[in-house]
């Protein structure tokens, strides 16, 4: 038995443009990876420590804290509704969206159909299930197929596309017609700025039934936590069922230090609240930089990138950048069809962000 192919790690490939910003006098800044660079707040250090010394093994499901915070998180930010017992800690968010479609039960002659533009997991989890991968823009692809897996992402990497009530609403009677599966990974869901993202699980785009659905959510964005590997996914509480029972043969579990810390973040509005307002700082200086440099941006109406394009090669446009010290990603990470667009981060220090903007 022979492992599937998959594809190259797309950061792998960036090694000479980061080689190349790095020699700028000024310094690299690197835009290129979505991954926070602000501390984790005291509190949330407080709750991971506060429990180190509990030597038993932490439950797959997590704690009745935890799934309470998590449900009360969900209905106080964005209206959704779900019950504590939907709630499922997972490690990270990257984790799940890689063997979720094997831990359905998805599998070869199986069909999993991503966004035409991608975070690269999601084809990655299709391909480690022996699935088919399919990337639409649009689902009158499908004509009378049946998928067994469909992803939304929205607010979308790397195109910072929200989606809105209706399309939602026609995707979720579009899958049930079908049977198939709708998760949508929501791990920006608190970062809209042009846009209010809404998520799958909203009353008013299920009608009050969330068999089917899933959400995945991360606490990497809106807390820093991505070092600690912190996330769930909720929803459909017999799919929720199912992958907890799974997970439990499998030994899938957050540790319970970081169980804690998600704990208290879930709970920390304010904390949240002053994260986005250092993103959104970061982007109102280099958005207005990268269109004075020629460069035009696309969607970008929430989330943590801006997907910019000078309707150029996107590898013109991240050697262009690369030789002023900063690095981006190539569109072409995320598809095909992102052939002329960077996707540029905001999540790099206040200083790099203004090194970066000034270098523009």
């Amino acid at each position: 038995m022979s492992l599937p192919a998959l594809p190259d790690f797309p950061w792998d490939l960036l090694a000479g443009q980061k080689a190349r910003a790095s020699a700028h006098p000024g310094g690299i800044a690197d835009l290129s990876v979505g991954t926070p660079v602000d501390p984790v707040p005291p509190r949330i250090r407080e709750a991971l420590a506060s429990v180190a010394e509990l030597p038993g093994y932490p439950t797959t499901h997590g704690t009745p804290e935890l799934r309470e915070a998590a449900a009360a998180a969900l209905l106080r930010r964005h209206g959704v509704s779900v019950p504590p017992e939907a709630v499922l800690p997972t490690i990270g968010s990257k984790e799940l969206v890689a063997w979720l479609p094997r831990l359905l039960g998805v599998g070869a002659g199986d069909v999993v159909a991503i966004p035409e533009l991608a975070y690269p997991t999601y084809e990655v989890g299709a391909l480690l299930a022996g699935a088919e991968v399919r990337r639409v823009e649009g689902l009158t692809a499908f004509g009378p197929e049946r998928p067994a897996l469909l992803w939304l992402n929205s607010p979308a990497n790397p195109t910072g596309r929200v989606l809105g009530i209706e399309h939602l609403r026609k995707v979720v009677d579009w899958a049930r017609e079908r049977g198939t599966i709708v998760v949508s990974d929501e791990c920006y869901l608190d970062l809209g700025w042009e846009a209010e993202p809404v998520s799958l699980l909203r009353p008013d785009v299920h009608g009050g039934d969330m068999a089917g659905l899933l959400a995945v959510h991360s606490l990497s964005k809106s807390a820093n936590l991505a070092g600690y590997r912190a996330g769930f996914v909720t929803g459909d509480p017999a799919l929720v069922s199912t992958l907890l029972g799974v997970r439990k043969h499998a030994g899938m579990i957050v540790p319970r230090p970081v169980q804690e810390a998600m704990t208290v973040a879930l709970a920390a509005d304010d904390l949240v609240a002053e994260q986005r307002e250092r993103y959104a700082a970061r982007r109102a200086v280099l958005r207005p930089a990268l269109e004075r440099a020629g460069f035009r941006i696309d969607h970008s109406e929430a989330g943590l990138y801006l997907w910019a394009t000078r309707d150029e090669d996107a590898r013109a446009s991240v050697d262009r950048l690369a030789d002023r010290g900063i690095l981006v990603a190539p569109g072409t990470y995320y598809g095909p069809s992102g052939g002329r667009h960077v996707r540029v981060a905001l999540t790099a220090t206040d200083e790099r962000i203004h090194a970066a903007a000034d270098r523009l």
